[in-house]
């Protein structure tokens, strides 16, 4: 409620007017200092907390229901009722409240409605906060899985003993890193309506959520939740990180950060596809904890210059279906001919030799730092990033 409160407030002194917010069903949630026009419905609202039918029904027949944008309500002297501007509270199609100004002494501008229609977003994310359905009021939950995560073990507890998750189940960590998207408020919201869903729909799991600035996080307990419904459930096309799953909540925070890690290695690594298990990951594993992450010295030039791509790509597959000559041509539907003067060329410009154990190694850790660093992208990649925009 703190975060509401606030927002309202800042909202308030930014506008130089007084409003009021209401939740979907039109009881009042939050308001500032009422230091403007004042009218009976505004009183008694602040009073009793809600506004009475007769009142609700009035703005239900204006349309505030329904509308997708700021309305302006006329005054009603029967009610004792003021006009207003009324911002509807929504994300997409769902509407979570109503943002109230009494339009008098003055009126509204524009730019002062269109900033409070900017503020609707952070608003809205703020309502889904304090809806979670929990044995924990929504802030202190927040505090808790916040702390779970940065390994506070006094925070299992709380969870725990607040009957939020069970004392006895192991728990699984799962992230979801938004793809190509700019983390902004109404991402967040996003992911806030999708989780809050999935999480009605895998009750059976005691499931806890966190978003975060650029990810989101869902712990679940027993078996891990299917990947393919976290996907589902969010707004945005995402890669997703599994975390090992651990005997005790008050591990959840190193199931936290595999599952972390193998969200980031996917986003920079489309071929690994749209899920990755942190078990899974393979050398990506070791590959982002090496310090320095030196290259071959003999890749640099290939990798500077857009022409040798081809080469690149054919190195990577060559070297990953363990020097097979067989498997790389028929994989790239090459020519073996072409294949091996490829090959050639890459030893020539690199100044390696591929019969060489040692270098063969190099050149294969190097392709893979290089694609964790973004410096290496295959066509495949372009192709998948391009789908994407």
């Amino acid at each position: 409620m703190a975060d509401l409160q606030r927002t309202v407030d800042e909202l308030a002194a930014r506008l130089g007017r007084p409003l009021l917010l209401e939740d979907r069903v039109q009881r009042v949630v939050a308001y500032s200092e009422q230091n403007g026009a004042m009218d009976d419905i505004r009183r008694d609202s602040i009073l009793r907390r809600s506004t009475t039918p007769e009142v609700r029904q009035w703005f239900r027949a204006a349309g505030v229901h329904e509308a997708t944008g700021p309305v302006r309500t006329p005054g009603a002297p029967h009610f004792g009722l003021l006009p207003r501007v009324c911002v509807p509270v929504r994300h997409a199609d769902a509407l979570l409240g109503f943002l109230w100004f009494v339009d008098a002494e003055p009126a509204m501008s524009d730019a002062e409605i269109a900033e409070a229609l900017a503020a609707a977003p952070a608003l809205a994310l703020a309502l889904f906060h304090e809806s979670l359905a929990s044995g924990l009021a929504s802030h202190r939950e927040l505090e808790a899985v916040t702390g779970l995560l940065a390994g506070e073990r006094d925070a299992a507890r709380q969870l725990i003993e607040a009957g939020a998750f069970p004392q006895a189940q192991p728990v699984t960590v799962l992230v979801a890193k938004p793809r190509g998207a700019e983390p902004d408020e109404a991402l967040r919201l996003g992911l806030e309506q999708g989780l809050l869903a999935l999480r009605r729909r895998l009750s059976g799991h005691h499931p806890l959520h966190l978003v975060r600035y650029d990810h989101a996080v869902l712990l679940t307990a027993g078996p891990p939740a299917s990947p393919d419904e976290l996907h589902a459930a969010l707004p945005v096309p995402v890669v997703v990180g599994v975390g090992r799953t651990r005997p005790a909540l008050a591990e959840a925070a190193e199931s936290y950060r595999e599952a972390r890690h193998a969200a980031e290695v996917t986003s920079r690594v489309p071929g690994l596809g749209r899920t990755a298990e942190w078990a899974r990951l393979g050398v990506y594993r070791m590959l982002t904890q090496l310090p320095g992450q030196e290259l071959h010295p003999g890749l640099e030039g290939l990798l500077a210059d857009a022409q040798y791509l081809p080469l690149l790509e054919t190195l990577e597959t060559y070297l990953d279906l363990a020097g097979s000559a067989v498997a790389t041509s028929r994989a790239l539907r090459l020519h073996r001919t072409s294949l091996y003067y490829r090959l050639q060329r890459v030893e020539e410009l690199a100044r390696t030799d591929l019969k060489d154990g040692g270098e063969r190694l190099a050149l294969h850790l190097s392709l893979k730092l290089a694609r964790l660093s973004g410096r290496y992208l295959p066509r495949e990649s372009q192709n998948l990033s391009s789908l994407r925009t």
